[in-house]
């Protein structure tokens, strides 16, 4: 039987023909790929621009960008070969001048780098302590610090340094072997919730300070967006008066952090302006309850109804009014809404270590319900070490501070923090109306905002207000310097009460002294504003003036590392 075979040829334009269809379906599949991944990528920065547009508007866009532009000139400026240079050799000065002031040295002063070769005996070792105390400082215990040191008295101070040496050990990581401990720390959450007008449910933790409250809360509104919602590009919103621990927050977790103008003469955050802002990545609203720079309480009330409107977690920092805010009507000054009591209210923060007069490393985390704290929480159910859960940052904790708190808030109970309200935010009260009514002062400083509660913060169109804050500095006073606006504040303590009147009168001199200063200038023709006349307005001369903010950050981190050179 015969059979027909194609030709040579044939086959081999049949070959040809096969792939030249592979070669264009493997074309073809290349550019539908291109395509859609161009697609995707177009579909996600068109994304990215509407919303930009629409929380920031067309004319914040432009000067979003405009800044940007300017920032990134400005960067590349400062890194040009001659400038690079004369800037290290500047902040290198600076660095050394830090280290002589924080790092002292010569006779008399022993540095310890390796361990004894003999442990020392406790008559050494209280001596060396001793020492240790005594080394020169600004003296909180007169009042001269704002801040810092929330200090309530020898007696408390007593009975917190006996309830250290009964828990010295303890560990509530270990609540079997602690128990003790363990109904403290749930008694303090429980007080500190009462006092916040925590609905029934509410739940909360105990942390090491203001930082990790913030950073847990930040935490759980992220985790609760992913588990709920699938957000894997987390956005908050908050006032850029609000504490830079939320910063800190986006940085740690990558949260982007969307920041909102607090403008005079409210100095409260725009809420309408929160509202632009919200989309679908939004995990959480941030109020203050007081703010740290201005002392000045945010709008709450509303954000809660947004928040609400928008079934978003909104967080309440009171690390700063702490057991203050929560008395101020008791105590018979006036006050807003800002707790648990509006129903937007997701979690607060709380330092027990300021108004609550508990020893530093003490704060708490409020929430409105289990779940928001759950979200919180670290599990490790397959670890060879055992199962291992915590409920927050760290796994052991100092039991010690635990009871040095429950000491404190039992010790003062609420009788004694409406006491201690009304002596606080009474001087802070004063200090506010000599500044708008003592003539020597109201000409040339101006309150920043309405505060309510400890802090009061003032500026100068007149005047260098860091001029103001390093001059004081000379006179023994430790102020906190401001920016954006230029400003200080005092946070009235304790011990600032006994000293506000030493306080008045040395503002009343050192702004005479400025203003002398200012006319010594105009009378030699050369103008009124001097040169830089101390740390602050170095520093914040410097930050001020440039968009680019490497210099300062650059002198930040040489500080810290200032702190650890023995």
């Amino acid at each position: 039987m015969g059979s027909s075979r194609l030709s040579v040829s044939l086959t081999g334009m049949n070959a040809a023909k096969d792939f030249q269809k592979g070669n264009l379906a493997a074309f073809l599949n290349v550019y539908l790929l291109r395509n859609i991944i161009f697609f995707f990528f177009l579909l996600r920065w068109t994304r990215k621009a509407v919303l930009q547009l629409k929380g920031r508007g067309i004319i914040g866009t432009i000067l979003d960008a405009y800044n940007y532009v300017r920032r990134v000139g400005w960067g590349l400026f400062l890194r040009s070969p001659g400038v690079r240079s004369k800037i290290q050799k500047d902040i290198d000065a600076s660095m050394v001048k830090l280290e002589k002031k924080l790092v002292p040295r010569g006779p008399g002063i022993s540095h310890y780098l390796t361990l004894p070769k003999e442990g020392w005996s406790v008559t050494q070792v209280t001596a060396e302590l001793e020492k240790l105390g005594q080394m020169e400082h600004t003296r909180w215990e007169d009042g001269f610090v704002s801040g810092a040191v929330y200090h309530g008295g020898q007696d408390l101070q007593k009975l917190q340094s006996d309830a250290f040496n009964r828990f010295g050990v303890s560990n509530p990581i270990h609540p079997d072997v602690f128990p003790g401990v363990r109904k403290m720390e749930a008694e303090i959450v429980a007080m500190v919730l009462s006092i916040f007008n925590a609905p029934q449910g509410a739940a909360g933790v105990t942390t090491s300070g203001g930082t990790e409250s913030i950073l847990l809360a930040c935490l759980s509104a992220r985790q609760k967006a992913f588990h709920e919602r699938g957000v894997t590009e987390p956005e908050m919103i908050l006032p850029e008066t609000a504490h830079t621990a939320f910063r800190k927050a986006g940085e740690y977790f990558k949260i982007k952090v969307h920041l909102v103008d607090c403008s005079a003469p409210s100095y409260q955050v725009n809420v309408r302006a929160v509202a632009r802002l919200i989309n679908s990545n939004t995990i959480l609203l941030v109020g203050s309850a007081p703010n740290f720079p201005h002392g000045i309480i945010d709008d709450i009330s509303s954000l809660s109804r947004l928040a609400q409107k928008k079934s978003l977690p909104l967080h309440v920092d009171c690390c700063l009014g702490s057991f203050m805010i929560p008395f101020l009507a008791r105590a018979g000054f006036p006050t807003e809404p800002f707790d648990f009591s509006l129903k937007g209210v997701t979690s607060i923060s709380c330092d027990t270590h300021k108004y609550g007069f508990a020893p530093k490393g003490n704060s708490t985390v409020l929430y409105r319900n289990t779940t928001l704290r759950s979200y919180q929480y670290f599990v490790s159910a397959n670890w060879t070490g055992g199962v291992y859960a915590s409920p927050g940052l760290a796994g052991s904790r100092p039991g010690a501070l635990i009871a040095g708190c429950w000491a404190s808030l039992m010790s003062q109970g609420e009788s004694g923090y409406v006491e201690a309200c009304h002596k606080i935010v009474g001087t802070a009260k004063k200090i506010e109306a000599a500044i708008h009514e003592n003539p020597a002062l109201c000409s040339d400083l101006t309150v920043i905002g309405k505060p309510l509660v400890s802090v009061v913060a003032f500026t100068s169109t007149t005047l260098n207000i860091y001029d103001i804050a390093d001059t004081m500095s000379a006179k023994g006073w430790h102020l906190n310097a401001l920016q954006n606006p230029p400003g200080i504040h005092i946070a009235v303590t304790l011990p600032t009460v006994a000293a506000v009147d030493k306080l008045l009168a040395d503002l009343v001199t050192v702004v005479e002294e400025e203003k002398d200063k200012e006319r010594v200038r105009v009378a030699e023709g050369k103008g009124k504003k001097g040169p830089p006349g101390g740390d602050a307005a170095a520093l914040y001369g410097v930050a001020g003036s440039l968009p680019d903010k490497s210099i300062v950050v650059q002198l930040a981190k040489g500080f810290l590392d200032t702190l650890y050179k023995a």
